[in-house]
């Protein structure tokens, strides 16, 4: 019986002891844990660190995309209009080109019967370079030396 009543306490003890550690917490932490526990707590920091350069970067990309939208939009916009230009003043060109046409049919016969009673012989045209004109030449700058 004494036996049972030592074991009982010896039981209480070691359960008392357990529940007031584990209430109150350990502060014993063995040296490897704590070394892992500081190179774990550094890498955090840096992540951390690195994650916020890496947003500040992705905020800088998002506004230059945004810019180059802009341009792109515009530039659009731009061919387009120019593109409506060209496809206007190709058909006025046309439509020049025809009341040309019509205009040099209705033309040719009065013309063709004052050529038919004129010959004229075809001038030979020569392109001459214009003559040069003489260069000046500097007079050299007269040097002056202080002594």
């Amino acid at each position: 019986m004494i036996r049972t009543a030592m074991v009982r306490n010896l039981v209480a003890v070691a359960a008392i002891t357990l529940v007031s550690v584990s209430v109150s917490g350990c502060d014993y932490w063995p040296p490897a844990l704590q070394t892992q526990i500081e190179q774990l707590q550094s890498e955090l920091q840096s992540a951390t660190m690195e994650k916020a350069q890496l947003q500040s970067q992705l905020t800088s990309m998002a506004k230059v995309k945004d810019d180059l939208q802009t341009q792109v939009n515009d530039l659009s916009r731009a061919s387009q209009d120019k593109s409506t230009m060209i496809a206007s003043l190709q058909n006025g060109l046309a439509a020049a080109q025809e009341r040309l046409a019509k205009s040099a049919k209705v033309a040719a016969p009065k013309v063709g019967a004052v050529k038919s009673s004129i010959k004229v012989a075809p001038k030979k045209v020569t392109h001459k370079a214009p003559p040069k004109a003489p260069v000046k030449k500097k007079a050299p700058a007269k040097v002056t030396s202080k002594h």
